[in-house]
């Protein structure tokens, strides 16, 4: 049985806890516009997530910031790009099964061909010269590929050192953590504390991406939790109409087409 990463346990017991907070106070049916709000916001566990929220807040101001503010300023920019590029090529495989999932052949053609490039000739994916060669990576996981099988995104949630999330999402997490192949191979301390190393780096590198725009929402939102809370949901909404849009041919545009036939029969 795979084990699971030490951060992982512990937002699983926060938002365990916290759900002594409660659920928000559904507004009166008399109040139309009160209840328009509220339906809009689907919020309803609005006091937990709030609550979480507070303890993500703390536990990124003396944890995970200044994690990633040391990190962003001990490692030059080459190095923090080369360890980028190597955490993105080792969830490729993931991403191959999700365009697979989805039904996308020409995506998942090109996460298979972006692996392949950059694990050979991408020095094991510390450079990304798939991207140049036209194989451009994108946006997946497993929370898409349930919308996209129509699974409804549910109440809104917001987990510790995750952040903002929907049952949906949070279930296409728990997938991807225990489906992902390449902490399928090996067994013993040292893998285990391989894989671990692994996702902690990747929070550290995902929050280092975003220092100066949390900063900034912090410090001049009205509300921060809702302006997270709605940016969360239109950038999954757009990640999730990137993949319905999709239409380009499984076969790339540079490589040598088929004549086009006649079909006017003859």
């Amino acid at each position: 049985m795979r084990a699971v990463p030490p951060f992982h346990l512990l937002v699983a017991a926060l938002s365990l806890v916290a759900m002594i907070a409660g659920c928000a106070t559904r507004p009166p049916a008399s109040d139309t516009v009160a209840v328009q709000e509220y339906q809009a916001a689907n919020d309803p566990l609005e006091p937990t997530n709030r609550f979480l929220y507070k303890v993500n807040n703390y536990l990124d101001a003396y944890v995970l910031r200044p994690a990633a503010v040391a990190y962003k300023d001990v490692l030059p920019d080459g190095v923090r790009n080369a360890i980028h590029n190597g955490l993105n090529n080792l969830a490729t495989p993931v991403k191959l099964g999700n365009d697979m999932l989805e039904g996308e052949p020409r995506l998942a053609g090109n996460s298979f061909m972006r692996f392949v490039i950059n694990t050979t000739a991408g020095g094991l994916g510390l450079f990304d010269p798939a991207t140049g060669w036209g194989y451009p990576d994108h946006d997946n996981d497993y929370g898409l590929v349930f919308a996209i099988w129509g699974v409804p995104e549910g109440p809104f949630l917001f987990l510790p050192l995750l952040g903002p999330s929907n049952p949906r999402d949070a279930a296409g997490r728990a997938v991807q953590i225990y489906g992902d192949p390449i902490g399928r191979f090996g067994q013993g301390a040292v893998v285990t504390g391989l894989d671990w190393g692994r996702w902690g780096l990747t929070v550290i590198d995902a929050r280092s991406q975003v220092l100066g725009q949390l900063s900034s929402i912090k410090r001049t939102a009205l509300d921060p939790y809702a302006t997270f809370r709605s940016l969360y949901r239109q950038h999954r909404e757009a990640q999730i109409n990137d993949i319905r849009n999709f239409h380009e041919h499984t076969i790339p545009a540079w490589y040598p087409q088929p004549p086009a036939t006649s079909a006017t029969p003859e």
